[in-house]
């Protein structure tokens, strides 16, 4: 008697599973590989398109704003006309506005692709997780996938600057838009293939005041940010950029509680946890995008280093992001959200406030140092944001605490660019010589260390009822 070793039935399954998880993770490394390896491609972009100081801020800011004001309207409206529907626009438009940006003839026209990449970009990471959501309906498969997901983001952030680097050197800095392209058509081939449509039973409704009002209340803060230097604190476009953006604010603050299913839901807010990690995510990552900015100009136009020597670099940081970031999550389990969140901002604090005073020595063995201990601190930061978030909200607010603390990471960045530039800016002729370059840079430093400092101070007094977890 012959026995054929049985076929699992849920093979195929499995098979397709693989794919389209595949295909979310390559659409997060391509954005979280855009979002650092431009960042080195900078100076090159100044140098080619004769862009001011503030057209580099906006070139970064412009995404990272973009991206802030649309990713929870993107998830709304995946939710509402289909998730499989509005991946392959942001994929399909990804593609075609870095196309764009890599033929910008100036750098106005730069940024103004970089907000079309963002849209599409914006449709991309709140919607691959609710494709995986609705493709992994086993508990334990989902919690694998997941898992695998978010470590992309890790890939991404490692990999963008060493990428970003080498293709700006060996090619020029249209490369670094060029790479997006292969990647985004393939995943829009696959996506058509094996992703099924999906869409959420109750869609949450569309609240266009309240985006209106969120767009004008982030977009005139950092336009008077960056624009300060420049146009003068006291001139009126800074003073009416600041007065509308609290207008904006307060505006929010009386719409919000009357529309039925508000774009940002307050009554989150009234969760000490919730509100705490969406402050940390804001000061973490200002400190993480100011550091970025600061760091590719010292590192370029300072000491002169070649983009891939650059790129190569700010490796330490992403790559400790990479691994610390996993690390952080099992830190959580062990000994709770706070545990993790104190030991992050504690890592960075330290990082940031001895790089203030030795980031201008000769040798660079300390320097790498620094960077990598920085990027360990934000590395431990990233998932117990997203914990604390969620941590004394029904489950019923889940999403929308997850959502908001993903957007307070994009806030944060932005506002850490616009400010860390605006300091560079504030002293004319910095970027002519070391010399120039010292007292902004560590004002710069001072202000990353604040930040830090910051998010340590919040982390101590919001996470103070986040009940510890330890295994038995």
């Amino acid at each position: 008697m012959s026995i054929s070793a049985p076929v699992a039935p849920s093979t195929p399954k499995t098979a397709r599973q693989a794919v389209i998880l595949a295909v979310c993770c390559a659409a997060v490394v391509m954005a979280n590989v855009d979002t650092t390896a431009v960042n080195v491609a900078l100076p090159a972009i100044g140098h080619s398109l004769g862009g001011s100081l503030a057209g580099a801020q906006w070139v970064v800011a412009a995404y990272t704003l973009t991206l802030a004001c649309l990713l929870t309207f993107a998830g709304s409206l995946a939710d509402r006309i289909g998730r499989r529907t509005v991946f392959q626009i942001g994929l399909s438009l990804f593609a075609v506005s870095s196309l764009a940006c890599s033929l910008a003839p100036s750098v106005g026209w730069l940024i103004g692709f970089r907000v079309l990449q963002a849209v599409g970009g914006s449709m991309l990471n709140p919607v691959a997780m609710a494709i995986i959501t609705s493709v992994f309906t086993e508990p334990g498969r989902r919690v694998r996938a997941i898992g695998i997901w978010g470590g992309s983001v890790g890939i991404g952030m490692a990999a963008g600057p060493v990428v970003g680097g080498l293709l700006v050197e060996t090619v020029g800095w249209e490369a670094v838009f060029w790479i997006n392209v292969p990647i985004a058509v393939a995943a829009l081939a696959l996506t058509v293939l094996v992703v099924p449509q999906s869409r959420a039973e109750r869609p949450r409704a569309f609240d266009p005041v309240g985006q209106l009002l969120v767009i004008g209340l982030l977009g005139l803060l950092v336009f008077a940010i960056i624009e300060g230097p420049h146009r003068g604190w006291l001139a009126l476009e800074t003073l009416g950029s600041f007065a509308g953006s609290a207008l904006c604010l307060a505006a929010l603050l009386w719409h919000a509680p009357r529309h039925p299913q508000p774009l940002i839901e307050l009554r989150v807010f009234r969760s000490a946890p919730f509100t705490g990690a969406f402050v940390i995510a804001i000061f973490g990552f200002a400190a993480m995008g100011g550091f970025l900015f600061l760091n590719t100009f010292y590192l370029q136009e300072i000491r002169h280093d070649s983009p891939l020597t650059a790129g190569l670099a700010l490796l330490p940081m992403a790559a400790a992001m990479f691994v610390f970031g996993p690390m952080s999550g099992r830190l959580v389990a062990e000994r709770g959200a706070r545990s993790a969140l104190t030991a992050g901002a504690i890592v960075a604090t330290a990082a940031a406030a001895v790089l203030t005073v030795t980031f201008d020595g000769s040798g660079k063995v300390l320097l790498l140092l620094g960077y990598g201990l920085f990027g360990a601190g934000i590395g431990l930061l990233y998932t117990p944001i997203t914990a604390t978030a969620v941590a004394g909200l029904p489950p019923a607010q889940a999403g929308v605490a997850a959502s908001l603390a993903t957007t307070s990471r994009q806030v944060g960045q932005s506002l850490g660019v616009a400010l860390i530039g605006s300091l560079i800016a504030s002293h004319p002729g910095a970027l002519a010589s070391a010399a120039s370059f010292r007292a902004p840079a560590h004002l710069g430093w001072l202000t990353i260390t604040a930040l830090c400092v910051a998010a340590l101070v919040v982390a101590r007094i919001s996470t103070t009822t986040i009940v510890i977890h330890r295994r038995r």
